[in-house]
């Protein structure tokens, strides 16, 4: 299988291993509770935003594309701009039980609307070799998401410091900043068209 890869099959790969060290990240700042670890997993979140965007130009670049690379792709996306973002909110205090249900929402809205594009793609190209617009927000874009908490990380608005505070419902917590997620995971999967530069 290995040797069916192209280039950009390889930087697709080094997404996917730097959003799972971003995970590795996050696991060792809620061990050690080291602010430099969340600055780690955010910035490798960052790096593997800089991979994404290379994959698809080296693959139009050797003009060298395949099912097998649009899949890998998705695949690493939502490691990296799905579950890590989702793990970085998590470490960084919103650890309520409806911070995890709205992170979980955020994680499956990534999910379906991955899926929704690999299976609209080629109907999306329009005859043409590159998808002219997206419906709904790609999933990159949760990468604003990220450098939010890497903002918040850097004042100390960390854990009881969460910007925004938290709301306790019937016992348990909500912290506010988490409906951000919730608004980015709902954009992600409407229909609205967002065009692709």
């Amino acid at each position: 299988m290995i040797r069916e890869f192209h280039l950009a099959d390889w930087v697709t790969l080094a997404n996917a291993t730097c959003g799972m060290s971003a995970l590795f990240a996050i696991m060792t700042y809620l061990q050690t509770l080291d602010v430099e670890h969340v600055y780690f997993a955010s910035a490798l979140v960052v790096a593997s935003f800089v991979f994404d965007v290379l994959d698809g130009r080296i693959a139009r670049w050797r003009q060298k594309s395949s099912p097998l690379g649009r899949d890998l792709d998705s695949l690493a996306d939502i490691v990296s701009f799905g579950v890590a973002p989702a793990a970085i909110a998590y470490g960084c205090g919103m650890q309520g039980l409806y911070d995890r249900i709205v992170l979980a929402i955020f994680v499956a809205c990534g999910v379906s609307r991955l899926a929704r594009f690999n299976v609209t793609a080629d109907e999306l190209c329009e005859g043409g070799d590159k998808v002219k617009y997206f419906e709904g927000t790609p999933i990159p874009t949760s990468l604003l998401l990220v450098i939010m908490m890497w903002v918040a990380a850097a004042q100390g608005a960390l854990h009881d410091s969460l910007w925004f505070g938290k709301v306790v419902l019937a016992g348990f917590t909500l912290h506010p900043i988490v409906l951000l997620f919730a608004l980015s995971g709902s954009l992600m999967v409407t229909r609205l068209r967002f065009p692709k530069f």
